[in-house]
């Protein structure tokens, strides 16, 4: 079949997607049985169908329509393999923006918590990957701690045959695996066993199994959602009201359950070249879930206490659109406020964006007691490309969000202004960039409006490297006392009631 027809019905259907007509669901499944039939010779084109599956599947409109997609994606190993079998580089398939499709692999210098993960949950399909290697020297630093008499070569020689010492002492063991366990061996802390493996920067290639690629990941789907009409716009979203909604129950899972949850976060994250510190090392005894409506799912979690942060309380949750992974959040709390990082992928953006992010910040807030919702730069567009295309600052300016920079909030002013008087007017690329170099911040009490804005947890630090007053000592050992409780979100609860505290905290932080 030409390219360009093909072109055309991968075009209509990806309009479509999110009208939910019974004409446009008519529509929808005819393009589907089309597409079923045909064959993609290009790596674009196969992206693109993939993507709009898994919307579909996720934004499904009737039982038909998730049957369809999920037979689709079931065979999508072999759409691979066909390109493979025509001698068609699929490399592309390997971008960080489209990794994690089915019958592809993904390599990176994955940290050593994860590559330790990877070897206890999918130990056969991850490898070395020794063409990506760079420098064999700084093996000379490490290997000779557990590989006998290598010393004797990597010290004096040149051009040393690593991966035949390699060979040699791992005995037909996997080299990764043998690797790993070496460095478990090592008579240092874990977080020092860490650092001396990350520091090889070693290429891992990971080639998941359906269930944990992007393609075929699932969480057991309870009762889906059929949309039967349009999606919910931002402008139907007021973030105050959803945040004084009671928040839907948690359910705090068993152990066992949480640490499912946890797995699939981390390859949900892994399989997109991401590293989040709050589902790496999250505690599966305390993994809570809660339904969000409209299909969705959201699994919190938080962190043990070796693992904790000094002075902010860490929480990760991992959100499910019929039982499709869509995004993940991260909430650091100090206090009320809690500095917040929302990331929904890129296929499941056209979907319902804010009321998402309302009803996660309403779990958040209800959860921790969070009252202060700040955003770092870097989510608005701060040397980060893809947040000025999105238009991310006007998202959540238009949620209630304001600039913490006075200068900046001058010119947010000016441009709403321009957007009003001028029909058809677009903030440009440049504005946006200027824009983006303050913090935001949506605050719920209007009586505290201001004490967050100069805050930043790194001044607390930098305060502490020049020396700290005998108030500001025993401030911080209060935190780091009250920071040994159960459950991290108890230490949240309870910082909250000491105001002298908490302006002490504030002041050395601005």
């Amino acid at each position: 079949m030409p390219r360009d027809i093909t072109t055309d019905l991968l075009n209509e259907l990806d309009e479509l997607k999110n009208q939910f007509t019974p004409a446009a669901t008519r529509r929808v499944e005819r393009l589907l049985e089309q597409l079923a039939r045909k064959k993609f010779d290009d790596t674009d084109s196969l992206v693109q169908y993939h993507e709009i599956l898994l919307f579909l599947r996720a934004y499904p409109r009737s039982r038909s329509i998730v049957r369809s997609t999920e037979n689709e994606l079931r065979g999508f190993s072999n759409r691979v393999s066909y390109l493979v079998d025509k001698e068609i580089d699929i490399s592309p398939l390997q971008h960080p923006e489209v990794s994690g499709i089915a019958g592809t692999s993904v390599t990176d210098t994955f940290g050593f918590y994860i590559v330790r993960w990877l070897l206890l949950r999918y130990s056969s399909q991850v490898a070395i990957d020794w063409d990506w290697f760079e420098d064999e020297n700084r093996l000379a630093e490490t290997w000779p701690r557990f590989i006998p008499l290598l010393e004797e070569d990597a010290s004096v020689e040149a051009n040393v045959p690593y991966r035949k010492w390699l060979a040699a002492a791992r005995k037909g063991r996997s080299e990764i695996a043998w690797l790993v366990e070496r460095f478990n061996e090592l008579p240092k802390t874990d977080k020092e066993r860490a650092e001396l493996y990350d520091s090889q920067q070693i290429y891992v290639c990971w080639k998941p199994r359906y269930n944990a690629s992007r393609t075929g990941m699932r969480v057991p789907l309870r009762k889906p959602f059929y949309h039967r009409g349009p999606l919910i716009q931002r402008r139907e979203i007021d973030l105050r009201k959803e945040l004084a909604e009671p928040s839907p129950p948690l359910q705090k899972l068993s152990p066992a359950q949480g640490e499912k949850a946890l797995d699939m976060a981390r390859a949900a994250s892994t399989i997109r070249y991401r590293e989040l510190y709050g589902f790496t090392h999250g505690d599966p005894k305390h993994v809570y879930r809660a339904e969000l409506g409209r299909g969705v799912e959201l699994f919190l979690s938080g962190l043990p206490a070796e693992k904790r942060l000094p002075l902010r309380a860490c929480h990760s949750a991992m959100i499910y659109k019929n039982s499709v992974a869509i995004g993940y959040f991260e909430g650091l709390s100090l206090f009320e406020r809690m500095e917040s990082g929302f990331n929904l992928y890129y296929t499941f953006r056209d979907g319902e964006t804010a009321w998402l992010y309302a009803r996660t910040l309403n779990v958040f807030h209800h959860f921790t007691g969070a009252r202060a919702f700040s955003l770092d730069p870097y989510q608005i567009g701060y040397e980060n490309e893809e947040g000025i295309e999105s238009g991310a600052f006007w998202f959540y300016r238009k949620l209630g969000f304001r600039p913490t920079r006075h200068d900046t909030l001058r010119l947010a002013t000016k441009e709403e202004e321009k957007i009003k008087m001028r029909n058809g007017y677009r903030t440009s690329a440049a504005t946006l960039r200027r824009l983006a170099v303050s913090p935001m911040i949506f605050e719920l009490d209007s009586e505290r409006r201001g004490d967050w804005d100069r805050f930043q947890i790194r001044k607390i630090g930098f305060r502490a490297q020049r020396g700290l007053s005998v108030e500001e000592q025993q401030a911080l050992a209060k935190i780091s006392k009250a920071k040994m409780t159960r459950e991290e979100v108890q230490y949240l609860r309870n910082i909250q009631k000491d105001e002298n505290l908490r302006r002490t905290i504030i002041r050395l932080g601005s």
